[in-house]
């Protein structure tokens, strides 16, 4: 069910947990075998909805679910513990939030999926930063929306995506991007032009506003690995994984500070 997940103490007398799943340990068949969870597309909607409600059973039993329409875009929703008119996930491509209880999620099949929390405070956020969220700075931004919530200093974990040696593009959009993210800069490994998000993301993560941000690099090549969902590897037979944060409440008979 995960490719990564770890547990962190938080200074409120919490904890911190993150998490980046794997395809295993669902029930869709076929192409999308079998823990794919996807907001749409051609897998049967039932299957879906029973992948999602098992990790978050297993996850966070009883946490609210926070996640996104995600548009490759640079917006970041702010939780505050409404979803809005019929719970309708917003349009956006980070989340963050200072309350306990809440599950951040993204989703991605070879953009990167990014957690982000500061363990003294408790503030946590997520991202998903495919090539335009890299370019319009997804990530940076999510950041800056988790200072204005309190956060001081950050700890970021990137999970699963396609690595700079498999992710081919035309020259002209290489360029495009390493304009505003010269890190990005990669060589496929038959020799083309190539982006590597992931080094990309980094980079803005060192450069982030208010200090930079302590990366753990949990990642695998989405493409490469059988255990992983990539839409280039497999396009609209592609599931996807989910990345996971959350802040568990403090523990009985303690306040937060």
């Amino acid at each position: 069910m995960y490719h990564h997940r770890s547990s962190h103490p938080a200074g409120d007398g919490g904890v911190v947990e993150v998490a980046f799943t794997d395809r295993h340990g669902g029930v869709s068949e076929g192409p999308f075998a079998s823990l794919n969870l996807a907001v749409d597309g051609a897998d049967d909607p039932a299957a879906r909805a029973e992948n999602l409600r098992r990790v978050l059973a297993d996850f966070a039993p009883g946490d609210d679910l926070v996640d996104l329409r995600q548009v490759h875009g640079a917006t970041v929703h702010v939780d505050d513990g409404s979803r809005g008119q019929a719970g309708a996930r917003p349009e956006a491509d980070g989340v963050v939030t200072g309350r306990a209880g809440a599950v951040l999620a993204v989703r991605a099949a070879d953009c990167v999926p990014v957690l982000l929390a500061d363990l003294e405070t408790g503030v946590v956020g997520a991202a998903h930063a495919g090539r335009q969220g890299v370019l319009t700075g997804v990530v940076p931004a999510t950041v800056v929306r988790m200072r204005e919530l309190g956060a001081g200093p950050v700890t970021a974990w990137i999970g699963p995506h396609v690595c700079g040696a498999c992710y081919e593009v035309p020259e002209q959009l290489q360029r495009e991007v390493l304009a505003a993210v010269p890190q990005s800069r990669a060589t496929t490994s038959w020799g083309t032009p190539a982006l590597d998000l992931g080094a990309g993301v980094r980079a803005q993560l060192a450069a982030a506003p208010g200090g930079p941000v302590t990366v753990v690099d949990v990642s695998a090549c989405t493409l490469e690995s059988d255990h992983l969902y990539s839409h280039r590897r497999d396009s609209g037979r592609a599931g996807r994984i989910a990345g996971l944060v959350r802040r568990s409440p403090p523990r009985a008979g303690r306040e937060a500070s």
